[in-house]
């Protein structure tokens, strides 16, 4: 490398052309300063995205920074090999797993694909975002307010199926309430819907879930049901910013997916890390370890504090609070960053794990942010 960089750098014309491309070439290191514009800033405990801080993996981190180094090719081997590693372990052909950039890039086409024949059913509290995306394009939505108890209600939303709904789709466990639906009763929303209309089930933090096989529907995907999952690597794997999600689904809606779908080819560091991680149980018993040490600390600072906390099965916690974004805004001014409210749940602050020294300072703070704003 000395070798051929001396040979480069040998012209004058070549060196004031990188002297120009660099021009902080040996002021700073250019590794760290590129590093700085990722993540959140030092003295900020960032707890509002649901990212998981102790990712990527090791071996992750290495395979994308070998993989670097191929940048200049497309990634279509690469590719190929994640869809079969993912296939393998769900016992799927792979042309019925589609991959792309993140689970975002897969909901939206999801959305775009069957809101064009008819309405999408969803609760009236979720991450819906992608259904969104779907109604800026055309697409209706229709939501049903939650239950009672902040949970799914999957009785209501099987009441109301009809004949104008294309899709039906449901967050498991639910995000923001972090709330898991039990899988025989999303089975029998199935049963319900699954003849005239496609079930989709966000699974995005199943492996953070106690029993992450039995709260799955997969093996509906297995027996041939009208059933999408979709799950993600940028939870437990903690890779959200390399952008890598997959859908399980039959071959025939499979290909309208990717019919529907904006990129291609794939990111081949992304690509690269997603297939060195998958069945790296070391990192992923780890991390989730970490973060359920991180989640029990929130749950008890809040109760600790007189709060009300739904019961989480994901990697951030649902708290009732006097007022969310005053919350928010007074974490804020500690270098605590968390959600602010939801739309009309004003009354519910999502906090996320993170750094376990960054839960700390959150749990150290609540007490006092709470007596800071009074009777609710």
């Amino acid at each position: 490398m000395d070798i051929a960089r001396r040979t480069f750098l040998g012209g004058g014309a070549a060196a004031a052309g990188m002297a120009a491309a660099f021009p902080a070439l040996g002021q700073a290191d250019p590794i760290v300063s590129v590093a700085s514009n990722f993540g959140p800033g030092d003295g900020i405990a960032m707890l509002a995205r649901n990212e998981n801080p102790y990712g990527p993996a090791p071996s992750a981190v290495r395979a994308a920074s070998e993989a670097a180094t191929k940048g200049c090719y497309y990634a279509d081997r690469g590719l190929r090999v994640l869809h079969e590693m993912i296939a393998e372990r769900h016992s799927l052909s792979p042309s019925q797993v589609v991959i792309g950039a993140g689970s975002t890039e897969i909901l939206s086409a999801i959305a775009i694909a069957w809101g064009r024949d008819g309405a999408i059913l969803c609760p009236g509290l979720f991450w819906d975002t992608t259904v969104q995306y779907g109604e800026h394009q055309g697409a209706r939505a229709i939501r049903v307010p939650l239950a009672g108890d902040m949970n799914v209600d999957v009785a209501a939303m099987g009441a109301a199926f009809d004949d104008s709904v294309s899709l039906v789709q449901v967050c498991n466990p639910n995000n923001p309430t972090g709330m898991l639906v039990e899988a025989g009763a999303l089975r029998q929303l199935a049963a319900r819907v699954t003849p005239a209309a496609t079930l989709l089930v966000d699974e995005a933090y199943n492996e953070l879930a106690d029993d992450p096989a039995g709260n799955s529907v997969v093996d509906m995907v297995r027996e041939g049901h009208d059933v999408i999952v979709c799950r993600t690597f940028s939870k437990i794997y903690g890779m959200a910013g390399m952008r890598v999600g997959y859908a399980l689904t039959s071959e025939e809606n499979a290909a309208r997916i990717r019919s529907h779908m904006m990129s291609f080819g794939g990111n081949t560091c992304g690509l690269a890390a997603a297939i060195a991680s998958y069945d790296d149980k070391g990192f992923l018993d780890a991390s989730r370890a970490a973060i359920l040490e991180g989640r029990e600390m929130i749950v008890d600072a809040a109760m600790r504090s007189g709060l009300t906390v739904l019961p989480s099965q994901t990697n951030f916690v649902y708290i009732e609070v006097p007022d969310a974004d005053a919350v928010a805004s007074a974490m804020r001014s500690r270098g605590i960053i968390i959600r602010p409210a939801y739309g009309e749940w004003r009354q519910y602050s999502r906090v996320s794990t993170g750094r376990l020294e960054d839960v700390a300072r959150y749990a150290a703070a609540l007490p006092e942010v709470i007596d800071g704003l009074g009777p609710a």
